[in-house]
């Protein structure tokens, strides 16, 4: 398909089910843009930078997906970028009113772009980056949730 698409996140860390869509993404479209944010109000491991290292490492094999860190709001990062579509991975029905209204609130911020949701295969469908960065400060085994440069880097943040 035609166009570029943004896969918005702080992928603190990237998973296995973030790098799932972005493959099916990635067979979809022309250009998949993996937009680190920089500025979350979430508590994060990593700093920004570290994040779109990892991010780029992980994804590297896709020759049409690039990872840029953003600041500030997602609808200035689409028009600077010419995106028309953001992509959001739904995980289960839970997730599915907060991502709503954040598509809702993006198509008045940037109405020329939609929002398209993928879900992960079946088996990352239980993965989040929170429970992720949890197990592994709390010195728990990840290695079926991240590739292993991730798992490096965790392992080495909580050593």
């Amino acid at each position: 398909m035609k166009g570029t698409i943004i896969y918005p996140g702080t992928f603190d860390p990237v998973t296995n089910g973030h790098t799932d869509i972005v493959a099916r993404a990635a067979l979809i479209f022309d250009r998949v843009i993996v937009g680190v944010a920089a500025s979350t109000a979430k508590a994060t491991a990593f700093s920004a930078d570290e994040r779109v290292a990892l991010a780029r490492d992980v994804l590297s094999p896709f020759s049409n997906v690039e990872v840029q860190r953003f600041e500030g709001l997602l609808a200035d990062f689409a028009r600077q970028v010419g995106a028309t579509l953001l992509l959001r991975g739904l995980r289960a029905v839970s997730d599915f009113e907060m991502e709503f209204q954040m598509a809702s609130m993006n198509r008045k911020l940037i109405p020329e772009a939609d929002t398209i949701f993928l879900t992960p295969a079946e088996q990352y469908s239980y993965i989040s980056s929170s429970l992720v960065r949890e197990i592994a400060a709390l010195g728990g085994d990840v290695s079926a949730f991240v590739d292993k440069r991730v798992l490096a880097a965790l392992r080495e943040r909580w050593r």
